[in-house]
């Protein structure tokens, strides 16, 4: 993979923009802002799909597969770290001589003249997002946003605005959240990640801090994070709210119930603010309790703030519902780090009542699965019924000798409660085998384990279809 580099800058007039992995979550909405500035944008991507004919539909030409004739008469490439060193668009643009610039320093560009909402953290960033961009413009504003995922109530994930708000999702993963000049940042935590980059958890807490006292006006950080609480007074010259369950945080969530909605309490300068979300799980509670430190930080009325982000109703591969087939619903989430997969489980629970959850987890990183494994395991094992673990998802990683998915089911206590299969298609048939009315089918990981989706549904139809015709003949004519 390419080092991320931060040093090109964004010319002032970019004109035709290239994009190496269009399709990606922060890339195709980077892609979306400059379409709807009239740039002319092209781009390529692996795969084909709904992002990506989206952005087709747009007005982007894009080509599956890399090609370096796919550059055509670009002016500018756009990039991330994930692309690999060898990648044919990248080395033609560099033979030419064409600006290479990473994704993170054309959103800074974009949003270099406007009142930024910036958030951060290891995992929740995404969802809390959505909810501050929801609740903004529940409450009359048009702010501009980028987000990691499709915001379900608005069917895209990036959105110019009108108005001077613009909120992003910063990712720390590479560093690149340290380039921008946010007026509010919202840490969700400060969970250590991302060590393949950082190399110690020292510097990525540093990085955090460098982070917070880059915000002019204030700095919304958990209050139950324990590395959150750690850089905290770390933070100076800056207004800092803190939130969470904690006694003594200033946005302190309580009366938490979680099930198919999550409902809760918030308690704010000595005020009491009751609400319901939409979508359940106590860890969506923590999130609104985040989104609401940001919007009174903002200026808005505290009601107000509660009432508007409970019109949030998910993000997409959020614990993002794709299907029932013969009483088994099938979900769709993200989470890849153990704290989050703990969170998405927990609120699939809440959903499952008397159902099993399955999961078809699939590991993000070969470093993350070797340094993550027991945890991944202990997690999966607690929360979730039967774990199917499918390769690993390199993404900017080269493969590890002897790091597959198999060291996390190695991991488990009951081995008779995961397994490991080799490919999707074995995974979805063991998925099928053994679901049944009331269980929850949920493929998981930051890769592209969603893709599996069609052909579960469709296999799940297949085993109803044959179920109803054993039904209609069960013993033939004799």
């Amino acid at each position: 993979m390419i080092k991320s580099d931060f040093h090109e800058r964004m010319p002032a007039d970019p004109g035709n923009l290239h994009f190496v992995g269009i399709g990606g979550a922060g890339m195709s909405g980077i892609a979306q802002l400059f379409l709807a500035r009239g740039s002319r944008v092209s781009g390529t991507d692996i795969r084909d799909t709904e992002i990506v004919r989206a952005l087709r539909a747009a007005g982007a030409t894009i080509t599956i597969g890399h090609d370096a004739r796919a550059i055509g008469d670009a002016d500018t490439v756009i990039v991330t770290g994930a692309i690999a060193e060898d990648n044919p668009e990248y080395l033609e643009a560099r033979k030419r001589g064409i600006p290479i610039v990473h994704r993170a320093v054309a959103l800074a560009s974009l949003t270099s003249h406007h009142r930024l909402v910036a958030v951060a953290g290891a995992h929740g960033k995404t969802t809390s997002t959505a909810m501050i961009v929801t609740g903004l413009r529940e409450l009359g504003t048009d702010p501009g946003f980028v987000n990691g995922g499709v915001i379900s109530s608005l069917g895209v994930s990036a959105m110019p605005g009108s108005g001077d708000l613009f909120v992003v999702e910063a990712d720390e993963s590479d560093g690149s959240f340290l380039l921008y000049s946010p007026a509010v940042a919202l840490i969700t935590n400060v969970d250590p990640d991302h060590l393949d980059h950082f190399g110690t958890e020292s510097a990525f807490k540093t990085a955090f801090v460098e982070f917070a006292n880059s915000a002019g006006e204030a700095v919304v950080i958990s209050a139950d994070d324990a590395g959150a609480v750690e850089i905290t007074p770390r933070i100076t010259g800056r207004r800092v709210v803190t939130f969470g369950t904690r006694t003594g945080a200033d946005v302190r969530l309580h009366s938490v119930v979680s099930g198919p909605t999550a409902r809760f309490g918030l308690t704010w300068r000595g005020q009491e603010f009751y609400g319901e979300l939409r979508v359940p799980g106590e860890h969506n509670a923590v999130n609104a309790a985040g989104a609401f430190g940001v919007l009174v930080s903002l200026g808005c009325d505290p009601h107000d703030s509660l009432a508007a982000i409970c019109a949030f109703d998910g993000t997409g591969r959020r614990f993002e519902f794709r299907g029932e087939v013969g009483g088994v619903r099938v979900f769709d989430d993200f989470a890849h780090h153990p704290t989050e997969i703990s969170a998405a489980l927990s609120g699939a629970r809440a959903v499952a009542g008397n159902g099993r959850i399955i999961p078809i987890f699939q590991p993000h990183l070969f470093s993350r699965t070797r340094r993550l494994a027991a945890e991944f395991a202990s997690v999966l094992e607690e929360r979730a019924d039967h774990t199917i673990v499918v390769p690993i998802y390199a993404a900017r990683e080269e493969p590890e000798p002897g790091v597959t998915g198999e060291l996390i089911v190695n991991q488990f206590h009951n081995r008779d409660r995961a397994e490991y299969c080799e490919s999707w298609s074995a995974a979805i048939e063991r998925a099928v085998s053994i679901s049944r009315p009331g269980d929850i089918v949920m493929p998981m990981g930051g890769g592209d384990v969603y893709g599996l989706i069609p052909e579960l549904l469709d296999a799940l139809a297949q085993r109803t279809r044959a179920r109803l015709a054993d039904d209609a003949d069960p013993g033939g004519v004799t």
